[in-house]
C-alpha cells in the first residue's frame, strides 16, 4: 500500500467563498479503479465526496489527480474508503463531510460504503428504508389506489 502522506499532497485547497454560510458540495468521481490486493484484479466503482466547507474547498484537478493515483493500489474497499476520508478531513478540514464509495459488482456481489465525519451513531439510512428485495422501482405508487 502507497504511503498516505504523499498521496495528500495531491490535494490542493482554495479559500472558501462564503466561509459564513454553511453549504453542501458533492463532487462524484463515476470511474474510479483501485486494485484488488488479494486476486490483483482492478475493481471499479464511484466515489461520492459531500461536504459542507470550513475556511477552504477542493480544488478539482487535484481531487481528480489524487483519486487516480489508486488506479495501481491493491487495496481493499473498506481500507481504501477510509483512507480517501482520512486524507480528505488532513488536508479539506471540513464541518462536515460524507464520502461514499459504491462498487461494480464482483461475482455477483455488489459492495457500498459511506463514512461520515463527523462520527457519530452508525446508522443504516438510507438503506433500512426498504427490504433488501426491494428496489426503488419495485416499492408502490402512494397516488394509485385500487
Amino acid at each position: 500500500m502507497g504511503d498516505s502522506a504523499g498521496f495528500r499532497e495531491t490535494l490542493e485547497v482554495f479559500p472558501n467563498p462564503n466561509p459564513g454560510r454553511n453549504f453542501i458540495i458533492e463532487h462524484r468521481c463515476p470511474e474510479f479503479t483501485s486494485v484488488c490486493p488479494k486476486t490483483g484484479q482492478p475493481d471499479f466503482g464511484e466515489i461520492v465526496f459531500r461536504y459542507v466547507p470550513d475556511e477552504v474547498c477542493v480544488e478539482l484537478k487535484s481531487l481528480k489527480l489524487y483519486l487516480q493515483r489508486f488506479r495501481n493500489e491493491g487495496i481493499f474497499y473498506e481500507a481504501v474508503t477510509n483512507r480517501i476520508m482520512d486524507d480528505f478531513l488532513a488536508v479539506v478540514k471540513p464541518r462536515s463531510a460524507t464520502v461514499e464509495s459504491r462498487w461494480t459488482p464482483r461475482g455477483g456481489l455488489c459492495s457500498n460504503l459511506l463514512v461520515r465525519f463527523p462520527d457519530g451513531p452508525p446508522t443504516l439510512e438510507p438503506y433500512a428504508t426498504r427490504p433488501v428485495h426491494e428496489s426503488p422501482q419495485s416499492q408502490p405508487d402512494p397516488s394509485h389506489h385500487v
